[in-house]
């Protein structure tokens, strides 16, 4: 069933004790009289290799003169027939069968094309050639032609060729030439030269492009992906990102299609047959760990969760079994972690969206401030095109300047002028960052109850000199230490995480490869125990493992959790999460999610603040002040990365009026 030397990956294996008569005259007393056994159809049809369903096809047909797939087709209906029918058919003839559903009729179903022309080998592209003129007398090629245009249409027959170079041997030589290339036929160029991005995307191996994307991340200081979103448009944008997706793990691109396919409102249940049936016998379990990995549930509850009936049972045999119950995670997944801590660790230059105001007039900026603010009424648009538009340095500026023409508080003024959302954003950014912090972690402690999120989110994210200044705010607004009042509202392991982070020590040194080495002993070591939340306060391996993530470098710590996948074959998040729980769990999730990607870590929460019914819009203001001068440009990029929309596009759909006004000019533009 795998090529020789590879392990075999896929959840539908041979049948043992095969018998094709055997089965054939069992699915024609499943079909045979009023009704039918729907049962022991999915139940036979789903535990057979395709190569089975062939030999059973052709033994009905010797056995009863009839054609098996038309018995089937007549028995059965919707989903269900329309899943059994596409085990029943080889994968070649399968492909053939969508891509002709695809292009038939008005309208053409790009995603269907995109996906499996990005997805297959050579070989597949050879065979889904030859299967579709053998089924319909026509050739692929001029239909495809016929069908599509502009240079989606060029891509899908380069494709369509299967001509793309499978030699393992790469030059570094030529890697460097197509990152270049690359690179000059999109952002260094007024325009874009299309046909470099076919040439090198439709031709080049595998191995070869995975270095291309990696030097390219070097040289451009964003991934390819992001390069191909700005530069590229419509289907042809959609086509490049998926074949750039499988060159980096098919698992994960299929992954993600299948998510996309089950998440919100309705299941796009053509997207899910085609991957299920396609996908089975080739990298299923692959994809379950890739699945389980980067959406923290199981491909077999999902489908549970979004389908019913016979079709669902029938997904649920072709899905082989459920991550969630196993609790795995496995090599595939691993390589995809490791990638993702790869490519963390190549540098890239952070930017905020809001620069200082060239032409700055602090006294003049103050003027309109008060002209905004004066009489009846509040002049909502002028306040926010100053305060919004202007550097934390020069809101300062304006400050004293304000107090020294008018004898006045212009945050008090602010504060009396303003209300809601609008106030609480405008009054965060007239703060330095250090005072917003302390602000927003004093409101975290006081009171009844403790906002842990917020104490994470900020004392996980800041470095040295910002903790630092935190510490001196806090001190100054409140007249207590921010050590003291972490220590008496919160308990165990947590207090000292909290603790540890808010004395601003962590080292900023080089990695080490030889500590990171035996620091992720003591990682897996630590995990192994799943101990971590107890009380017990000790120099013991939880004591060095709280240590490692909160005093190490960022780039040692890349460098440890790298050396884990290697030494465990799992990703240190994934581990945390199944052996810890409560408030220290989501600390160290937080600390190295941190450390892997800082803008994914924000992007991610201010997705979460969005999404649903409903606004956090407290979440939504506090990053949205806090990262406007450090990297609120590249979480817009990350941002577009995982969620395939823009920042500004949420933010516009979920808030209103001047908060969103405002909101959007931090935001810095749309992607």
């Amino acid at each position: 069933m795998a090529p020789q030397g590879k392990v075999y990956r896929g959840s539908v294996k041979d049948f043992q004790g095969f018998d094709a008569n055997q089965d054939a005259e069992a699915l024609y007393n499943a079909m045979k009289g009023f009704g039918s056994d729907k049962e022991a159809i999915l139940d036979l049809i789903t535990s057979r290799s395709n190569k089975q369903r062939v030999e059973i096809c052709q033994a009905y047909k010797s056995l009863y003169g009839k054609d098996l797939i038309a018995d089937l087709k007549y028995e059965l209906t919707g989903k269900f027939e329309r899943l059994i029918v596409s085990l029943m058919r080889p994968p070649a003839y399968g492909d053939a069968k969508e891509i002709k559903d695809a292009i038939s009729g008005i309208g053409t179903d790009e995603k269907c094309l995109i996906e499996i022309l990005a997805s297959r080998t050579n070989q597949e592209i050879h065979d889904l050639v030859a299967a579709y003129k053998d089924a319909y007398e026509r050739d692929l090629e001029a239909d495809i032609v016929g069908d599509t245009s502009g240079h989606f249409k060029k891509m899908l027959v380069v494709l369509l060729q299967g001509a793309r170079e499978e030699d393992d041997v790469v030059s570094e030589d030529l890697v460097e030439q197509d990152a270049k290339d690359l690179l000059e036929a999109g952002e260094l160029k007024w325009g874009t030269d299309e046909a470099q991005f076919i040439y090198i995307l439709g031709r080049r191996s595998r191995q070869h492009l995975r270095l291309v994307f990696d030097e390219y991340l070097k040289i451009a200081g964003k991934p390819i992906e992001r390069s191909i979103r700005g530069e590229l448009s419509g289907d042809f944008e959609k086509l490049m990102l998926a074949v750039v997706k499988c060159i980096r793990s098919k698992a994960e691109y299929f992954a993600e299609r299948l998510y996309k396919a089950m998440k919100g409102l309705g299941t796009r249940d053509n997207t899910l047959i085609r991957i299920m049936v396609s996908r089975s016998e080739i990298d299923m379990l692959d994809i379950r760990e890739v699945f389980r990995t980067k959406y923290e549930k199981s491909l077999y509850n999902m489908i549970k969760e979004d389908t019913s009936g016979e079709y669902k049972k029938a997904l649920l045999k072709l899905c082989g079994g459920d991550d969630d119950a196993a609790g795995e995670f496995f090599p595939e997944a691993a390589q995809v972690a490791y990638r993702m801590w790869e490519l963390s660790a190549v540098k890239v230059e952070l930017r905020g969206t809001v620069q200082p105001a060239g032409d700055f007039n602090d006294d003049g900026d103050a003027q309109v401030l008060r002209k905004a603010m004066k009489g009846l009424g509040t002049d909502e648009g002028a306040i926010i095109e100053v305060v919004t538009k202007r550097s934390n340095a020069q809101r300062q500026q304006i400050l004293k300047a304000y107090k020294a023409h008018y004898g006045r508080d212009l945050m008090a003024d602010l504060k009396s002028e303003l209300s809601g959302s609008l106030a609480k954003l405008i009054l965060g950014l007239m703060l330095t960052p250090a005072q917003y912090d302390a602000k927003q972690l004093r409101k975290a402690v006081e009171g009844a109850g403790t906002d842990e999120s917020v104490l994470i989110e900020i004392m996980a994210t800041r470095n040295n000199q910002e903790i630092r200044a935190i510490n001196e705010a806090y001190q100054e607004a409140y007249h207590k230490s921010l050590e003291d009042d972490l220590s008496s509202d919160t308990s165990g392991h947590f207090k000292r995480i909290l603790v540890s982070l808010a004395l601003g020590n962590r080292d900023e040194g080089p990695e080490n490869l030889t500590q990171a080495h035996e620091d992720a002993k003591v990682v897996a070591e630590t995990l192994k125990l799943a101990d971590v939340s107890s009380n017990d306060s000790s120099d013991s391996l939880e004591t060095r493992f709280l240590s490692i993530l909160c005093t190490r470098s960022y780039p040692h710590l890349r460098r440890v959790f790298q050396e884990f996948i290697k030494m465990t074959n799992h990703d240190v998040e994934h581990a945390i999460k199944k052996r810890m729980s409560g408030d220290v769990r989501d600390a160290f999730v937080a600390i190295v999610r941190s450390v892997k990607n800082k803008p994914a870590f924000f992007a991610d929460k201010l997705y979460k603040s969005m999404k649903g019914a409903g606004t956090d819009e407290r979440t939504l203001t506090r990053i949205m002040i806090s990262r406007s001068e450090i990297d609120l440009f590249n979480i817009r990029g990350e941002f577009i990365d995982l969620f395939d929309k823009s920042l500004h596009h949420m933010i516009e759909k979920d808030t209103s009026g001047d908060y969103r006004k405002a909101l959007l000019v931090l935001c810095g533009g749309e992607d």
